[in-house]
């Protein structure tokens, strides 16, 4: 069956960006006789998949979570799903480096043997590097995933993410944004580079569309740092820097920079009045002191000092925004104090793009699901400690 997966690639480089998911089904139904294939992609909470075919027709709505194909969403393994009428439906985990997108679903005549599960996965792997690129090429995939109407802030902060997880060797790192259609000034971003992976997470100040165009211009200055070759703290002071002289001192950007080597397990850190950082280890999770600076552009010419801490083979480490942490709807004591502890304890047989979720819907429960009051940002990283790839992979 190789010849499937192959097929599939060939067709996804000449079709046009928009047209991926009818390309695929087209040679899927060719190639293993497939009675259909559907695609479906994750929204913006995360909390669904949904059709990128035909997805305003009125039976188009969301898989709920406990069908089949959620299951393989959150697995990332393949499911088999034998009909009444002898056929099996074949979900597959669209995922790239790390980045869960989706679910293919194939309906394929009869129980598929190992080699054509193995086809169809390929294929779906094939799928999802086409859906990943053609993302700047085309809105479709990005209008599928939305249950509402972004704001404009928001539709900033979503496009300014590098993605939502990825996977470097021995490390994987899942971030989620909230309110997910209105956030202002939260932020997280990412770069993989060899055995590093760097890290900010920005807790903005203010609401709409001024936070986020502060949350732009400090992401977009720590990157050109970061690309131009510059260190943790090279990428701290520039930001800071290019704030300050832009709002002299009037606006400023709390943020912590952390660059791990994903070998040893040795984090450097640039605590700039930071989201809060915290360890679940062993089941119990603890507050990381670092030593708290300024945060960005609060003053002019501002120097930083980068920090270390090793990290051990299991350990998870979570950062949150003050929307999070300091959370206190209705006069209760702040989400952080206990709350916030269980929820991440409880995330213990999750990875890491599960648990960003998990820490999120407690958070929503805990407003009892009334709209949150500030912008919250989870980030989750998770270091196994135990391989030594040099790849990035897909989970």
């Amino acid at each position: 069956m190789p010849e499937a997966s192959g097929s599939v690639s060939r067709a996804l480089r000449t079709a046009p960006p928009d047209q991926l998911a009818e390309t695929a089904d087209a040679v899927l139904r060719q190639t293993l006789g497939a009675a259909r294939a559907e695609v479906f992609v994750a929204d913006y909470r995360a909390s669904g998949l949904w059709p990128v075919l035909d997805p305003d027709v009125p039976d188009g709505g969301p898989l709920p979570a406990h069908t089949v194909a959620q299951r393989c969403f959150s697995s990332q393994e393949p499911v088999l799903d034998i009909v009444e009428d002898g056929r099996c439906r074949a979900y597959l985990p669209l995922s790239v480096w790390g980045e869960r997108l989706g679910v293919l679903m194939v309906d394929l005549p009869g129980d598929p043997d190992a080699a054509t599960v193995e086809a169809v996965r390929d294929a779906a792997g094939e799928l999802a590097v086409a859906i990943r690129a053609a993302d700047r090429e085309t809105d479709r995939y990005r209008r599928a995933r939305r249950r509402e109407r972004l704001s404009m802030a928001a539709e900033m902060q979503w496009d300014l993410l590098p993605g939502r997880s990825v996977r470097l060797g021995d490390a994987l790192l899942a971030g989620q944004l909230e309110p997910a259609y209105t956030v202002g000034g939260d932020h997280f971003d990412w770069s993989v580079d060899g055995d590093r992976l760097t890290l900010t997470v920005l807790n903005g100040t203010g609401s709409g569309l001024a936070a986020s165009m502060l949350t732009s211009m400090t992401v977009n200055a720590m990157r050109n740092a970061r690309r131009s070759g510059g260190s943790l703290v090279e990428q701290a002071e520039l930001a800071s820097d290019t704030i300050f002289y832009q709002h002299r001192g009037s606006r400023h950007v709390a943020t912590l920079l952390l660059e791990l080597d994903s070998r040893r397990g040795v984090m450097r850190a640039v605590d700039a009045g930071s989201p809060q950082l915290l360890r679940l280890r062993g089941g119990r999770v603890t507050p990381i002191a670092l030593e708290q600076q300024l945060p960005l552009g609060m003053f002019a010419e501002t120097r930083y000092d980068v920090q270390e801490f090793t990290l051990e083979p299991g350990d998870r480490l979570f950062v949150v925004s003050d929307g999070v942490y300091a959370a206190a709807p209705d006069e209760q004591e702040p989400y952080g104090v206990r709350a916030m502890a269980r929820a991440m304890r409880s995330t213990r047989l999750q990875p890491a793009t599960e648990a960003v979720g998990t820490v999120m819907r407690e958070l929503h429960a805990y407003h009892a699901d009334a709209d949150l009051r500030d912008d919250a940002v989870v980030v989750c990283l998770d270091w196994r400690g135990s391989s030594r790839s040099d790849d990035v992979t897909g989970q």
